[in-house]
C-alpha cells in the first residue's frame, strides 16, 4: 500500500467543493418575472431584458455597444460578418483553442490561418504573426485563455501595419481587463459566452461588443434576421439569421454580472495562494503572469506538468493520481484545432478552401505547432475555476494534493491503467492509460 490513495493511501479530500454554477433567489425571482410576463423571446428585438443585459455588460467591460445572442460561437459568427469578413479571406486564429473559436470562420466561408501559441501564456504567439499574414488576410482572432491575455499591444500594432481587423475571444475573460481596459474593448469586437462553465452563465448565451456604432449596427442586423438596426444611422441592407437571446438568459445574466467582481476577488486571491503554495515543487511549472493584465478574469487555474523533472511519468497518470486525491482535474481541456475530432473539416464543404488554389487546403494536415500540441498531449493542467470560490483551506487541500502526487510520483510507476477509469480525467488520457504500463 503507498502513501496516494491511487496505490492504497488515503485521499487529501474526501468532500465535494462547491457547486457551480453560484445561484440564489435572485435568479429564481427574475426567472419568475419573465415567466409572469409571457414574454420569453428575443423578439421584439432588442426585449427588455436582453437590451438591458447587453448595454449594462458592455459598460461594465468599458464598450458603448452590447449586443445579446444565442452562444458564444454565434457570437463570433456575427462578429466576423460584422466586420465585413468574406468568403476567401483569411482569418489569424491560435492553435490552441475550443473548436468554437475556429468554426465560424469556417461558416462564413473564410480561411482560418493557424499560429502557435506563447510557451508562457498559451495565448497566440504575436512574434509569429507577421510571418501568417498574406494578401488575403482581413482579421486576427486572438483568444484570451484561462488566465492569460493574448499580447493586444503587439496584436493592435500589426493590425494598423496591415489594416487588419481584430476580434476578440473573450469567452473566458468576463471583467479581465488589459491595461485598465474591459476584455473585447480593445479590438475591434469582442464575443464573449455564456455557457454553463463559463465565469457567469445562463447554461448558454453569448454577447458581441464594441465601440464602433456601425459595426454594432451590422451585428444587430446579422443577429436579428437581416432587420435594419435600432439606431440604422449607417443603413446597411443585409441578409440575416435569428441568433437572439432569449428574455430568460438575459434575465439570469442580469443578475449573474452582479456577483461577477466579487467572485473574482474571491478566485484571485485563492488562486495567488494556491500559487505561492506549488511555486518551485519539482515537476511543476507555472505560466507567466504580464503586468498589463490589470484585471485577471481566471476561467480556470492552469499550470504546467513536467514529467521530465519526475521520471517521465505521464500527465495522464499525474491527472488520475490528482482526481483521486479528491482534486477536479483536467489535461486534454482543449486540442490544437486541426488535430481534433471535433473538427472533421472537407474542402468540398467548404470552397474557400480551394478556391484560387491548385489544390485544395487540408487543414488537418497542413500545420503543426509543436507548443499547442506539447500543451494540449504532454504538459498542461487545467482545475476548474469553481473550486478556488471556496475557502482557504478547500485551497490548501488543493495545493496539498498537487505536492502530494509530485512527491510520491514514483508510485505510479509499473502501475497499470486501467485502474485510472475516472470521469474526470478526458477520454483521450484515459485511452493513453490503457494502452501503456510504466
Amino acid at each position: 500500500m503507498g502513501k496516494l490513495a491511487i496505490t492504497g493511501g488515503t485521499p487529501v479530500r474526501n468532500k465535494p467543493f462547491a457547486p457551480w454554477p453560484v445561484y440564489d433567489a435572485r435568479e429564481a425571482t427574475a426567472l419568475q418575472a419573465v415567466l409572469e410576463s409571457r414574454n420569453w423571446g428575443g423578439y421584439p428585438f432588442p426585449n427588455r431584458h436582453g437590451e438591458k443585459f447587453a448595454r449594462r455588460f458592455a459598460k461594465f467591460h468599458g464598450a458603448k455597444y452590447g449586443l445579446p445572442v444565442a452562444n458564444g460561437t454565434v457570437a463570433i459568427t456575427v462578429a466576423l460578418r460584422a466586420a465585413g469578413i468574406e468568403p476567401g479571406d483569411e482569418v489569424i486564429v491560435p492553435a490552441y483553442t475550443w473548436e468554437g473559436t475556429v468554426t465560424p470562420v469556417l461558416e462564413v466561408n473564410a480561411v482560418p490561418v493557424f499560429v502557435d501559441v506563447d510557451p508562457h501564456t498559451y495565448c497566440l504567439d504575436t512574434t509569429l504573426v507577421e510571418r501568417a499574414i498574406t494578401r488575403r488576410t482581413r482579421a486576427i482572432l486572438p483568444v484570451h485563455l484561462a488566465m492569460n491575455f493574448a499580447d493586444l499591444d503587439a496584436i493592435r500594432r500589426l493590425a494598423r501595419r496591415y489594416a487588419l481587423r481584430v476580434i476578440e475571444d473573450c469567452a473566458h475573460a468576463h471583467g479581465g481587463q488589459w491595461k485598465g481596459k474591459g476584455a473585447g474593448a480593445t479590438g475591434d469586437l469582442g464575443c464573449f459566452s455564456f455557457q454553463s462553465s463559463k465565469l457567469m452563465t445562463a447554461g448558454e448565451g453569448g454577447a458581441v461588443i464594441t465601440n464602433s456604432l456601425e459595426l454594432f449596427e451590422r451585428a444587430q442586423s446579422y443577429a436579428n434576421c437581416g432587420r435594419a438596426s435600432v439606431t440604422d444611422r449607417f443603413r446597411h441592407r443585409l441578409i440575416g439569421f435569428n441568433y437572439r437571446m432569449t428574455e430568460f438568459q438575459a434575465a439570469i445574466l442580469e443578475v449573474q454580472l452582479q456577483r461577477l467582481t466579487s467572485q473574482a476577488a474571491t478566485r484571485r486571491r485563492n488562486m495567488d495562494y494556491f500559487e505561492d503554495r506549488i511555486r518551485g515543487v519539482r515537476g511543476i511549472g507555472l505560466l507567466k503572469r504580464d503586468p498589463r493584465v490589470t484585471g485577471v478574469a481566471a476561467y480556470q487555474y492552469v499550470f504546467k506538468y513536467l514529467a521530465d523533472d519526475l521520471g517521465g511519468i505521464p500527465r495522464a497518470a499525474f491527472l488520475g493520481a490528482l482526481s483521486m486525491e479528491g482534486i477536479p482535474c483536467d489535461g486534454l481541456f482543449y486540442e490544437p484545432v486541426y488535430k481534433s475530432t471535433l473538427f472533421p473539416v472537407r474542402a468540398n464543404e467548404y470552397p474557400a478552401l480551394s478556391w484560387r488554389r491548385k489544390r485544395p487546403l487540408d487543414l488537418r494536415k497542413l500545420y503543426r505547432c509543436p507548443v499547442a500540441e506539447r500543451a494540449a498531449y504532454e504538459e498542461s493542467v487545467w482545475l476548474p475555476h469553481h473550486i478556488f470560490l471556496g475557502s482557504r483551506r478547500d485551497v490548501d487541500d488543493i495545493a496539498a494534493a498537487v505536492i502530494k502526487v509530485c512527491e510520491n510520483v514514483g508510485e505510479l510507476r509499473g502501475l497499470r491503467h486501467p485502474a485510472i477509469t475516472l470521469q474526470q480525467v478526458s477520454r483521450a488520457d484515459r485511452a493513453r492509460l490503457e494502452k501503456r504500463q510504466y
